[in-house]
């Protein structure tokens, strides 16, 4: 059996390129194809690989810009050819479960999200662009939109990352799903003393709401450290000297692996306000025995337990710098509840090698015939 694994790109290292090197160590002879590539986005483990990109490689600039590449998505993804291989998996947030196939290939597409912005928050991401780019955006979208629709018939089975995008999925294509929560890597994991300050961490975007955790530390008057960069990191700097408190908010930029999971391990709660799919900062924090104060929304209702006699987090109901001081307070008011030991043992329940163990069932009740190739490790 010829196997190939697609990923939309390796151009940085994230949650979405950790799973497709997962992915690919069940498969020690399959292919990887993807759109685009740099040399810091492809993992260690995959850089003896066979590797085919799209034609957008060649494009200049087009590496670093492949977010705006999103018009020649299309046809970058038609220009892969994995006529040949038997099974195909997608580790896919765009469109490449569109790859060309042959008719009798069994294509296992694991999703991370139906795209948001060509979807429910067309609107939203359409109102930030500027002139040009949504002019480009909006004559492209409903073309690209069509193919992703199409593309997700060509699926034959579907895996979501959580119960949150399972739904998703159904809404969008109309096609029921696995689930397999994405794996963490707990070997970076460690103890610490935890301090008086609070952490976010993260890239500094819109839609984490990093404003909101701000605000509420500010208005507080509580300790935080920012750990991340992003185009809205500058916003944010200013919004913390602009105010008396100032001095309470440290920005800590781009940190190595081992210094971030010290942070983690030596703060006194994660702060997290986003609307996520899975959400694999909020489990970094707790494998290190953190607890997380959270939107009690989306993945986080999923990777946080903020109710029971066992809680690892505490929810907060709306993305509102009053909420979130809210939920800052009833953590504060019943911080001795959280238990580092058993917030711990939540966060090893995701570890990888369960990650590894249920992608492989997954695919063996449905593809028995890979079995081989997956002995090949």
């Amino acid at each position: 059996m010829r196997v190939a694994i697609v990923h939309h790109w390796f151009v940085t290292r994230g949650g979405g390129e950790r799973c497709a090197e997962c992915i690919a160590s069940l498969f020690p002879a399959a292919e990887i194809f993807t759109l685009v590539a740099s040399e810091r986005g492809i993992p260690e483990s995959l850089r003896d690989r066979k590797l085919h990109t799209s034609f957008l490689q060649g494009i200049p600039f087009a590496v670093a810009n492949h977010r705006h590449m999103m018009p020649l998505y299309p046809a970058a993804t038609g220009s892969l050819d994995l006529r040949g291989f038997d099974l195909v998996i997608t580790s896919d947030s765009g469109p490449v479960k569109g790859v060309r196939m042959d008719t009798g290939a069994v294509q296992i597409c694991y999703c991370y999200s139906p795209m948001r912005y060509l979807y429910d928050n067309y609107d939203v991401y359409r109102g930030q662009m500027g002139g040009l780019t949504r002019a480009l955006f909006t004559a492209s979208a409903g073309r690209v939109r069509r193919f992703d629709l199409q593309a997700s018939k060509r699926v034959t089975h579907f895996i979501a990352i959580s119960n949150y995008i399972g739904a998703r999925i159904k809404r969008f294509y109309g096609r029921d799903s696995g689930m397999i929560y994405p794996p963490i890597d707990l070997t970076l994991a460690r103890t610490g003393i935890p301090g008086d300050h609070y952490l976010v961490a993260g890239r500094m975007v819109g839609y984490k709401r990093t404003e909101l955790l701000l605000e509420a530390c500010l208005r507080l008057g509580r300790k935080l450290h920012i750990v991340g960069g992003g185009p809205d990191k500058p916003k944010l700097q200013k919004m913390a000297e602009a105010d008396p408190n100032s001095a309470l908010v440290t920005f800590l930029g781009e940190l190595p692996n081992d210094k971030l999971w010290q942070e983690y391990a030596e703060c006194r709660a994660l702060l997290f306000a986003a609307d996520e799919d899975f959400g694999m900062v909020p489990l970094e924090a707790q494998a290190c025995g953190r607890p997380v104060i959270c939107y009690g929304a989306g993945g986080s209702l999923e990777t946080v337990r903020g109710t029971g006699d066992a809680p690892t987090g505490v929810y907060f109901g709306e993305q509102t710098a009053e909420s979130v001081m809210e939920g800052i307070r009833r953590f504060e008011a019943s911080e001795t509840r959280f238990d580092p030991a058993v917030t711990r043992a939540w966060a090893e329940t995701f570890d990888t090698p369960v990650f590894l163990e249920h992608f492989r069932q997954f695919v063996l009740r449905h593809v028995p015939a890979a079995a081989e190739a997956m002995r090949q490790r």
